[in-house]
């Protein structure tokens, strides 16, 4: 059975109290759902909020003195906005598992969607991991490592692949939905500008379509 999961690659920052947090192994994956304990999901918004606490564009808006407002600054204020992860794919059957490279982020699942309709690679890293996508007609195959010659693989067929993007994506708006009503208790006085932000994080905003041209 292959398994496609959308994770989080973790960190917590030291000495973080601004809401409760769950315990995760540093560097460790979270995967996204509408599974998670209220604790996860803290986890998961702390972690999203911390890829993008960086120093601000001077042609931005202040960073708040305060320290929630602070921390959420780069979150609500800038575009496009990074979520470490990315997808992991699991093979029941033999114990592979295709993790997300050092060159990937959870806010390009979609790429995949793109290399399903087109492409023939889709590199996600580089040494010393380089987890490769590749297609050789209607099959799929994801190399663990590139670099090495006898990495394990996983093959699935391309029909598969969408069926499972079909449920990561269900599993991001479920995730986006328990994220709302974390976010109700926990930040309620910025529950709107920060649910609105995780689902540009993890592509998920509703896309605006262009307007028919008119001349």
């Amino acid at each position: 059975m292959i398994v496609m999961q959308p994770v989080l690659e973790m960190y917590t920052p030291d000495g973080f109290d601004l809401w409760p947090v769950a315990e995760v192994e540093p560097f460790d994956f979270l995967p996204l759902s509408g599974g998670l304990s209220p604790a996860e999901v803290g986890s998961a918004v702390m972690r999203i909020a911390s890829c993008n606490d960086v120093v601000p564009d001077s042609d931005g808006p202040p960073r708040p003195v305060d320290a929630l407002g602070s921390f959420l600054h780069g979150l609500l204020n800038y575009d496009p906005l990074f979520a470490a992860g990315g997808l992991r794919v699991t093979d029941t059957s033999t114990d592979v598992v295709f993790l997300p490279g050092c060159c990937d982020g959870l806010e390009d699942w979609r790429d995949w969607y793109q290399f399903l309709d087109g492409g023939s690679l889709l590199g996600f890293g580089h040494d010393p991991s380089s987890p490769v996508a590749e297609r050789f007609g209607d099959t799929l195959r994801l190399t663990v490592n590139a670099d090495q010659s006898d990495s394990p693989v996983i093959e699935l067929s391309l029909a598969e692949l969408r069926h499972l993007l079909a449920g990561v994506e269900r599993d991001l708006a479920d995730f986006l939905t328990l994220a709302a009503d974390w976010a109700s208790r926990h930040l309620p006085g910025h529950r709107t500008p920060v649910t609105a932000a995780l689902a540009r994080a993890l592509d998920l905003a509703p896309r605006t379509e262009p307007r028919p041209d008119s001349s």
